[in-house]
């Protein structure tokens, strides 16, 4: 099952790479939530991808939202990533890729783990799911877009 724009995104809670848990729910009646899935830590694409949601972080922050980036790698790899290329955000490690097949974050190729990004509204409702392997930009851009449109409504 693959959640859409107009879900109510399932909630979790996993360990984050500082070693405190972080839930969904946390967030809930309070900002809004970039959660965005990549495959792996300290490869090319996820690099830039996760730099530019770096380079934009204070933007997302003053637009009301937080930002959650997941893999399927340990909290001990998401510090090592998170300290070598200073990302201010959370990362949270999704063994087994529980919470990427709950929220049916496709794979690439059948074989990678996509790179899927979801917005999540602070009262918990997806306003955007984008999927793309290659456009690691488009991640940080279409987020930002529809959090201008949700601190318009």
């Amino acid at each position: 099952m693959s959640v859409k724009v107009g879900d109510i995104a399932p909630d979790f809670t996993l360990p984050a790479q500082n070693g405190s848990t972080v839930s969904l729910g946390d967030f809930r009646g309070k900002q809004a939530v970039v959660l965005y899935f990549y495959p792996k830590d300290d490869t090319p694409g996820c690099t830039a991808e996760s730099c530019a949601f770096r380079d934009q972080y204070e933007v997302f922050k003053t637009g009301g939202a937080e930002v959650i980036g997941v893999s399927g790698d340990s909290k001990e790899s998401h510090q090592k990533f998170a300290t070598k290329y200073n990302l201010p955000f959370i990362l949270v490690s999704d063994k087994g890729d529980q919470l990427r097949k709950q929220y049916g974050a496709t794979t690439a190729f059948g074989l990678i783990p996509g790179r899927v990004t979801y917005v999540i509204d602070k009262d918990g409702v997806v306003r955007l799911m984008f999927d793309s392997m290659f456009n690691f930009q488009g991640h940080v851009q279409e987020a930002l877009k529809t959090l201008q449109q949700l601190t318009m409504k």
